[in-house]
């Protein structure tokens, strides 16, 4: 089509995105239409165009797992062209995908004593799920950028996400009057690897225990993730007291959801790899 954007004007675009966000997450002040009119400068492209392309990107960083401006509302039906500029900056900037580069100027991972308790609420549901087309490329791009594993491979979120975590247990612990139980709460996977199945041994208000696995996304709170087969299997051995806190929006305002066992009344497990053996 004549009208596609070109690799240079979508990089250029992006580009000039990424400056934005990185105020916005800062709480920086910026001016959009003047980020616009240099734009149109650069790559020949009207007003509007410009802005409905800086939505197209929202939907992108969305589908990628990954935070984006909230005065640029996503809007889909992008071109694949666009994914493709978004994940190349991606790339060029590591550190972009660190909690520690993406949390603002004066913040870090351990900066948690301000707002100890978690906003918990309801976990997606199919009275909740996006529209059709939106939903499909949504999962398009988290399985051809294998998101879910991206997460996982990043250690230092989901150690802030686990730190997270254990703060608002103790929080909720203390405010109920159980400081015995609070100072009983252990973090698992700090202290003794990842092999438990869960990640944080905390207590309910009666003393029983609460395991908890914690999933931690900069997107929204349908970006998939993984699990592993230990972590199923735990959940399945300790249904009674196993729970996934699943943690989203991290890098704005951290909201969660738990789920319960067992995950496939909530979730669609899928075998991502498998272990070969000679017979």
């Amino acid at each position: 089509m004549a009208d596609d954007w070109t690799d240079e004007q979508n990089d250029a675009i992006v580009a000039d995105y990424f400056a934005m966000l990185a105020m916005d997450v800062a709480g920086l002040p910026y001016v959009k239409a003047e980020h616009n009119r240099r734009l149109q400068r650069t790559i020949g492209r009207p007003r509007g165009s410009t802005e409905y392309k800086h939505q197209n990107i929202s939907a992108v960083l969305k589908g990628l797992g990954e935070d984006w401006i909230p005065g640029y509302k996503p809007a889909f039906n992008f071109q694949a062209s666009l994914v493709d500029a978004v994940v190349r900056w991606l790339d060029r900037h590591p550190d972009w995908l660190a909690p520690v580069a993406r949390l603002g100027v004066n913040r870090t991972p351990s900066a948690v004593s301000e707002e100890p308790t978690l906003w918990i609420g309801p976990p997606p549901t199919q009275s909740n799920t996006p529209p059709p087309d939106e939903l499909e490329q949504m999962t398009a791009i988290a399985r051809k950028y294998d998101i879910a594993a991206r997460d996982a491979r990043n250690r230092a979120l989901g150690r802030a996400g686990e730190e997270r975590v254990l703060a608002h247990e103790h929080a909720n612990l203390i405010a109920a009057g159980r400081t015995n139980l609070a100072a009983r709460i252990r973090w698992v996977s700090h202290l003794d690897g990842d092999g438990a199945g869960y990640d944080i041994q905390s207590f309910d208000t009666d003393g029983s225990d609460r395991l908890i696995e914690v999933k931690t996304t900069n997107g929204w709170e349908r970006t998939p993730f993984q699990i592993t087969r230990n972590e199923l299997a735990v959940a399945e051995a300790r249904r009674e007291d196993w729970r996934l806190v699943r943690l989203w929006n991290f890098t704005r305002k951290p909201r969660a959801f738990e789920l319960c066992p067992p995950l496939e009344a909530h979730v669609a497990l899928i075998a991502t790899s498998f272990q070969a053996s000679f017979p």
